[in-house]
C-alpha cells in the first residue's frame, strides 16, 4: 500500500515515537491530542478534575516525581534522554526529552493540538477506520479516514477505587493519586495512604514530614524498606469507619484524608463495538504479541505490557507494528495469529498471570517479549543488558526504597553495566 495514513491517539512518549516511524516508513501521519503540549502524562499541571473544556485531565504527574528508572533506560535506542550525570531524573527533564525528539524528527506538523478523540469505528465495505475528532477550540466535530490506528493515549487516566466496607460512613476526604499533586494539602492531618507501589511509597514519604501521622496500607507480607519512621505500615484495611480505619492486623489509626493508590482502569472509550476488540479485568484482547488486533489487524495497542523497560518497549512496539504496516513484511495469518495468543495465554493462565496481570512481563518473560518481537518482524532487538539493568533497579528498589533514586549507572556493552555510584558494583 503506498503512502497509507496512520491515525495516531495521544501524543505523548509513545504516540510520537509511532509517529516516527510511520513517517519515516513513507506514512501520512495525524496525531490527535486532547491537550495542547505533547508529553502526556509527563506534563505536570495543579489542575484535577476536568480541563476547561469539561474533559477528565489526563496527566497523574506530581512535583517533585522524578523516575524510577535510571535513564539509561528510559530513552530510545538511537536518542537517549541526555549526558547528565544522574541516572534517576526529573519528570521536567522526561518532558524535555520528549520535546527534543518531537523537533529532532520534525514530528510537530503532524499534530493536530485540542481534539479530542469521539469514537473510532470500522468501515467493513472499504477496510478503512472512521474516526470521529472533536475540534476543542472550536467547539467542531471533525471526520477523517485512515488506513491504519496506532492507539497510544496511555492507560493511567481512569482511577479504579476498590470497593471497603465502610466507605460510605467515611467523613473525611477521599481522593485517587491521580489527583495528588504535592503534600501540602496533608499540614496537619492524619493520612492513610493505600497501596505499596511507586506512587504509593511516593506519596507516603512526601507527605510524612507535614502530616500529623502518615500510614501506609499495603499488601506486602513484609514492611518496605522506606527506612523512615514516620511512616507507619500496616496491612490491608478491613473497614472504614467515620474517622478511623481498621486494619487487618488488629492495628487502628485516625484517618482525615484517604489517599488510594490503587491504579488504573484500562479503557478506551472512543472504540466502537465493531472494533474487535474488548477489555476485561486491563485485559485487552485479542492481540497478537500484546500489539495487533488480531481481528482487525490494521489497529494496534502500544505500551500496554508492564513491568517493563517501557520507553525501549514502546519503541521495538512501534518498529515491530509499522514493519508489518508499511508493507515491509507481510503479518502472519488470522490463524497463526490466533495460535500465537493461544499460547501465550495458555502460558500466563499457568503462571496465574490473568486479569490485570495479563500484560505483565513477569521474570523471564520481559526479554523473551522483546525477543519475541525482533525475531517476528526481523528487526533490531533490544540488548539483555537493559533487562538486566532493570532487574536490578527493581531488587535496589526493593531493598531501599528511599535512596535507590541515588544510583548512578553505566552500560559498558550488550551484556554488561555497572554501578558507578551507590554500594557495591552490579553487573
Amino acid at each position: 500500500m503506498p503512502n497509507p495514513s496512520y491515525c495516531i491517539i495521544g501524543a505523548g512518549l509513545v504516540g510520537l515515537n509511532a509517529a516516527r516511524y510511520a513517517q519515516e516508513s513513507g506514512g501520512h501521519v495525524t496525531v490527535f491530542e486532547q491537550t495542547d503540549k505533547v508529553g502526556g502524562t509527563w506534563v505536570y499541571t495543579d489542575e484535577v478534575g476536568k480541563d476547561k473544556y469539561g474533559l477528565d485531565i489526563h496527566t497523574s504527574m506530581y512535583q517533585g516525581l522524578k523516575t524510577n528508572l535510571p535513564k539509561e533506560l528510559m530513552g530510545f535506542p538511537d536518542f537517549p534522554i541526555g549526558e547528565q550525570e544522574e541516572s534517576f531524573v526529573t519528570a521536567a527533564e522526561v518532558l524535555q526529552f520528549i520535546v527534543n525528539f518531537t523537533d529532532r524528527f520534525e514530528l510537530w506538523s503532524c499534530i493536530k493540538f485540542e481534539h479530542h478523540v469521539v469514537r473510532v469505528t470500522r468501515l467493513m465495505d472499504s477496510d478503512k477506520w472512521e474516526v470521529i475528532v472533536k475540534n476543542l477550540p472550536s467547539n467542531t466535530y471533525e471526520t477523517y479516514q485512515f488506513d491504519f490506528v496506532l492507539i497510544c493515549n496511555g492507560h493511567f487516566f481512569k482511577p479504579f477505587i476498590p470497593e471497603i466496607a465502610g466507605s460510605d460512613l467515611f467523613k473525611g476526604r477521599r481522593m485517587h493519586s491521580h489527583d495528588y499533586r504535592c503534600p501540602e494539602p496533608f499540614r496537619g492531618k492524619n493520612v492513610v495512604v493505600i497501596g505499596g507501589s511507586h506512587s504509593g511509597v511516593d506519596v507516603a514519604i512526601a507527605s510524612a514530614p507535614v502530616a500529623n501521622r502518615t500510614v501506609l496500607s499495603h499488601r506486602h507480607t513484609s514492611q518496605l524498606n522506606i527506612f523512615n519512621d514516620k511512616v507507619i505500615q500496616v496491612s490491608e484495611i478491613a473497614r472504614i469507619r467515620e474517622n478511623e480505619i481498621d486494619f487487618v492486623d488488629g492495628s487502628k489509626h485516625p484517618c482525615d484524608v484517604l489517599v488510594f493508590c490503587t491504579g488504573y482502569q484500562t479503557c478506551f472509550p472512543f472504540l466502537s463495538v465493531d472494533s474487535g476488540i474488548h477489555v476485561e479485568e486491563n485485559h485487552v484482547k485479542p492481540l497478537y504479541k500484546h500489539c495487533i488486533n488480531i481481528r482487525y489487524p490494521s489497529m494496534a495497542f502500544l505500551g500496554l505490557p508492564f513491568h517493563s523497560c517501557f520507553t525501549l518497549m514502546v519503541d521495538l512496539q512501534s518498529r515491530f507494528c509499522i514493519k508489518f504496516f508499511s508493507g515491509a513484511k507481510e503479518l502472519p495469518s488470522q490463524e497463526e495469529m490466533w495460535a500465537d495468543n493461544r499460547r501465550d495465554e495458555e502460558e500466563r493462565a499457568a503462571r496465574g498471570l490473568l486479569g490485570k496481570a495479563a500484560h505483565m512481563l513477569d521474570g523471564d518473560l520481559q526479554q523473551r517479549y522483546y525477543d519475541e518481537l525482533a525475531r517476528a518482524a526481523d528487526i533490531e532487538p533490544l540488548k539483555p543488558v537493559l533487562t538486566k539493568l532493570y532487574d536490578a533497579c527493581i531488587t535496589e528498589k526493593r531493598n531501599n526504597m528511599l535512596t535507590y533514586r541515588s544510583n548512578v549507572y553505566r552500560i559498558v556493552d550488550d551484556e554488561n553495566f555497572v554501578k558507578i555510584r551507590g554500594s557495591g558494583v552490579s553487573n
